[in-house]
C-alpha cells in the first residue's frame, strides 16, 4: 500500500538551503555589527546589544523559513550532533558541513559589499586565551543542550529557544558566543566589530567541538534515564520527535 508521507527532500536542495541560511546568518551578524559600530558613537555596549538583537531576530526568521527544508542547522556542530542522534543521515553530514562553511563565507562577502567595505579584512584585537576557550565551550554546550532538549519536547519552539539563547549568550560569555565553526571561520575574513583574528580560530573551533560533544553526551545520558524511568512505570519509551 503506498505511503502518504512526502518523499524526502534531495540532498542537493537541503545542502543549498543550509548554504543560503548560513549566508543570511553571517550577513546578519557582520552587517548588523558594521551598522551598530557606525551608529553607536563608540558605545561598545550599545553596539553589542544591537548586534545581538539583530542576530536573534534573523535566527528566528531563518529557522522558521528553512527548517522544514533542511532542518536549518546553520552550524556544523549542530549537524554533527543531530547525525549522531540519528536525525540526519550520516552520509549527508559532509554536504551539510561544506554548504554551511561556503555559505558563511559568502555571507561575510555580501555584508562587506553592502557596506562598501573591502571583500576581506583582518581583525586585530586578540580573542584567544583560557577565558575564550572556556567561554566557547560553555556557549556551544548550552546551544546544543537547547537544540537537543527543545527539539524533543517542544519542536515548534526551537526557533525562539535558539534565538533567545544566542542573544543572551552574546552577553554572558566573554567571547560573545560564536558557538559555530563555520561562523568562526567566516568571521576571520572581516575586520569589523564582529571579527576574529585568524590565529584565534583553531582555539575557538576546538572549544566548540568539545562543548558540543560534552552536551551531546549529557543529553544522551538524560534521554537514557528518561527511557528507563518510563519503562519502570510500565510504559513504552517516550515518543521521539524529530527536528524538522
Amino acid at each position: 500500500m503506498p505511503s502518504d508521507a512526502p518523499a524526502p527532500m534531495s540532498i542537493a536542495r537541503r545542502a543549498a538551503t543550509e548554504a543560503l541560511g548560513t549566508a543570511f546568518l553571517l550577513a546578519s551578524v557582520v552587517g548588523s555589527g558594521v551598522m551598530a559600530q557606525q551608529l553607536s558613537g563608540g558605545n561598545v555596549a550599545l553596539a553589542l546589544l544591537a548586534n545581538a538583537l539583530a542576530t536573534g531576530g534573523a535566527l528566528v526568521a531563518l529557522l522558521f523559513a528553512l527548517g522544514p527544508v533542511s532542518g536549518a542547522h546553520l552550524n556544523p556542530v549542530v549537524s554533527l550532533v543531530l547525525a549522531w542522534r540519528g536525525d540526519l543521515p550520516r552520509r549527508d553530514v559532509g554536504a551539510y558541513l561544506i554548504a554551511q562553511t561556503l555559505g558563511a563565507v559568502a555571507g561575510v562577502l555580501v555584508a562587506h559589499i553592502v557596506f562598501s567595505l573591502p571583500y576581506t579584512s583582518a581583525f586585530e584585537p586578540g580573542r584567544g586565551g583560557t577565558a575564550a576557550f572556556v567561554s566557547e565551550t560553555v556557549a556551544t554546550f548550552g546551544l546544543v543542550l537547547v537544540v537537543w532538549r527543545v527539539s524533543r519536547s517542544h519542536p515548534v519552539a526551537v526557533p525562539y529557544a535558539v534565538a533567545a539563547y544566542i542573544v543572551s549568550a552574546y552577553w554572558f560569555t566573554s567571547s560573545t558566543s560564536f558557538a559555530n565553526p563555520a561562523v568562526t571561520l567566516a568571521r576571520a575574513l572581516t575586520g569589523s566589530f564582529s571579527g576574529i583574528r585568524v590565529e584565534d580560530v583553531p582555539l575557538f573551533v576546538a572549544a566548540q567541538l568539545l562543548g558540543g560533544g560534552l552536551a551531546a553526551s549529557y543529553c544522551a545520558w538524560i534521554d537514557a534515564g528518561e527511557t528507563a524511568a518510563t519503562a519502570g512505570r510500565g510504559g513504552g519509551p517516550p515518543a521521539r520527535t524529530q527536528r524538522k
